[in-house]
């Protein structure tokens, strides 16, 4: 930790806790004393800031002139629409000294104030103090709004009994302290809208034309609304007969911008827990009753946040990108945005071949690591209980020990690398199906997909890998059993080409009636648990969330216990159609033969051999073969996709750099008091 050195920055300054501070250097020793401690590294990052900036020297120091200061503060690629010469307001209160530069310890003791948590407050409290006495009189109130608002601007009554409660008579007799001031501020919005609404209402009816609704609007909070919503605040008259709007409508309208964050996780909430994605009006206030202590909105501001929405029909039910124009106020018509173009073929072709390469490099990585459970596990169900002689294996166990004193530790890899050559089409094409068939049925606005085509995804998938799973795995599981057959019998173990050879084209697909009832249902099964256990269990986009490693893992071998402990006896038959049967074993001329062979002679429960050690090899392996394949396409994203639709707002972004966020919260408070706060004496 840095300590910050503010005597030396400010000399040296007493001042009573309980006492109003004395002078602006005071002030600010007061406010950051509770922070004073500052950790290195980001004292390092603010430096590295300013060095960046500060252009302006003299006598060999460097400062930061105005302009500097707004680069170094002001958010790059910010979600609001503040212009970024409003941040010059700022520097009106950094520059403590009052001489139009900063130096190093300036810069500091404002990064530090910034990091208070009511730093848009204080801030606010510092402009408006201009005598830097520590209060704020009645004159200073109205002359710093006065100097802001315009002349354009709808006037506002300093002599109204509002804000006498506060300030008293107007000759100074009372003044504001910090945390009366606070109080000021957040009712002030309120007051300034009570008092529009009533100069504009001349005839004293209850009524104001849609033009002077949208005049208000502008005035008090138009840097918080898209543009599609302010050129439609005059459409409000639709709710109500008359072509008017009432002071109830407008001051609904307010609440709902007041309160627009909740509005916002209400939205996300409610559309993430919905079937289909969508909600009605009914539905998000069924959902604020259930989410917050007290009906946080009324059903008028139901309306009204249904009615910006839906575009004019406030009874639709709506997906969270129809709310984006009233929640991002930098959203544009997508008659506005860059038109999209259809991805050509080249393009296509080269997605395929972006996804077959992450597809096999994350299916070779979750294959060798879970490869000597899948050996014992061939091995186990191979094992016939009516073969002549003695059982080789008496467990799983016993069979890793067997297979390790027997073969050694590269036994138990005895088959990987026609494992690792085939493993790259079968999880590209297991991966891409499953992607292509569930983006051309999801929805586009809700990205939901209905269970029914999930399975269908998922089927589709597993279905299409058979073609280069089926050669690999007869292949893969003979060369497993000749461990054990060479230790029964003497024989020489052959290699991967021999019994390819030996097999010819016909032979490599023998079983494949069988692999197609295994990895039809493994592949619907897996494919939508695994979706629905990070979007239902982890909560994966819930108010932005990403999941962790840990939590992806978690979905990806979850979702495979289920998967593979079902599609055992699929698996089982397989395995025994495939496997080139020993003397004395039972031959099975098919798939129905050997479901009844098995049946007759071994019982129900030879099945489900194997069934625990394909739950510890196959739950594992997908695990890891799907967050491999998440975080490459993360890490190593296709250079050429097109961004999908989101609804990204200062509720869900992750900035970098909190130094320039907290800056712009700074203004909030100023901002409150007119939109164009700082355009005109910044």
């Amino acid at each position: 930790m840095f300590p910050l050195n503010l005597p030396r920055i400010f000399g040296t300054v007493h001042c009573d806790s309980d006492a109003a501070p004395t002078s602006r250097a005071a002030s600010t020793i007061k406010s950051v004393k509770s922070v004073i401690a500052v950790p290195e590294s980001e004292l390092k990052r603010w430096r590295r800031t300013f060095d960046a900036n500060a252009q302006t020297v003299v006598e060999d120091q460097k400062f930061l002139n105005s302009e500097q200061f707004v680069n170094a503060i002001a958010p790059k690629g910010d979600l609001s629409k503040i212009g970024r010469a409003q941040f010059a307001t700022l520097f009106r209160v950094a520059d403590a000294n009052k001489r139009g530069l900063l130096s190093w310890d300036d810069f500091v003791v404002f990064e530090t104030i910034l990091k208070r948590p009511d730093a848009d407050y204080w801030i606010a409290f510092q402009y408006f103090d201009v005598d830097e006495s520590g209060t704020i009189s009645y004159d200073e109130f109205k002359n710093v709004f006065n100097a802001n608002i315009g002349p354009d601007a709808i006037p506002f009554d300093f002599d109204c009994d509002w804000v006498k409660l506060y300030l008293g008579k107007k000759n100074g007799a009372h003044v504001l302290g910090y945390g009366e001031f606070t109080q000021l501020m957040k009712g002030l919005q309120g007051e300034r809208l009570r008092q529009a609404f009533k100069y504009l209402d001349k005839d004293q009816d209850g009524y104001i034309r849609p033009e002077q609704f949208k005049k208000i609007i502008l005035d008090i909070a138009g840097h918080k609304l898209s543009d599609a919503v302010i050129e439609r605040l005059p459409t409000l008259t639709t709710l109500s007969p008359g072509g008017r709007i009432s002071y109830s409508e407008v001051n609904a309208f307010y609440n709902v911008i007041r309160e627009m964050d909740m509005v916002e996780r209400i939205i996300r909430e409610a559309t993430a827990k919905s079937k289909d994605g969508r909600i009605g009006q009914s539905e998000f206030l069924d959902h604020c009753v259930s989410s917050t202590r007290y009906s946080l909105f009324t059903p008028m501001e139901a309306s009204i946040i249904f009615h910006f929405a839906g575009r004019g029909n406030a009874q639709q039910r709506l997906s969270l990108l129809d709310f984006a124009q009233l929640l991002d106020p930098r959203w544009k018509a997508p008659s506005e945005t860059v038109e999209y173009e259809a991805p050509s073929f080249l393009e296509q072709f080269a997605h395929s071949a972006y996804n077959f390469g992450l597809g096999g490099l994350a299916g070779g990585f979750g294959a060798t690591i879970v490869y000597p459970i899948d050996l014992v596990k061939v091995r186990m169900q191979n094992q016939r209980s009516t073969v002549v002689g003695q059982l080789l294996y008496k467990n799983s166990l016993d069979c890793v020990r067997k297979v390790f004193r027997n073969e050694g530790f590269l036994g138990f890899y005895r088959g990987l690398g026609p494992q690792l050559i085939g493993v790259a089409p079968e999880k590209a094409i297991k991966l891409t199906v499953n992607d292509f068939i569930r983006s051309r049925a999801m929805d586009p606005e809700t990205g939901r997909i209905t269970v029914g085509w999930e399975l269908v995804a998922g089927g589709s998938a597993g279905g299409c890998q058979v073609i280069f799973t089926n050669p690999l795995e007869i292949v893969k599981i003979r060369l497993q059993i000749q461990g054990e057959a060479a230790k029964l019998e003497g024989a020489l173990p052959k290699g991967a080409g021999h019994i390819i050879r030996q097999l010819g084209l016909v032979g490599l697909y023998k079983g494949a009636s069988a692999c197609l009832l295994r990895d039809i249902p493994f592949s619907a099964i897996y494919f939508p648990a695994y979706a629905h256990l990070k979007k239902d269990i982890f909560n994966e986009g819930y108010n932005g969330k990403q999941l962790s490693f840990f939590e992806t893992l978690t979905s990806a071998a979850v979702a495979g216990m289920p998967a593979a402990y079902f599609t055992t006896p699929a698996d089982v038959v397989k395995t025994r159609l495939q496997v080139e049967a020993r003397t004395g074993q039972t031959h099975y001329k098919g798939l129905v033969d050997a479901f009844v062979k098995i049946y007759r002679e071994e019982g129900f429960k030879a099945f489900f051999k194997g069934g625990p050690a394909r739950i510890i090899r196959s739950s594992p392996q997908f695990g890891f073969t799907l967050v491999a394949y998440e975080y490459l396409q993360k890490y190593m994203p296709f250079p050429y996709a097109s961004a999908g639709k989101e609804v990204e707002t200062r509720l869900t972004s992750q900035p970098e750099d909190m130094a320039q966020v907290r800056a712009r919260n700074a203004l909030r408070i100023l901002l409150d008091v007119h939109g164009d706060f700082g355009r005109r004496s910044g």
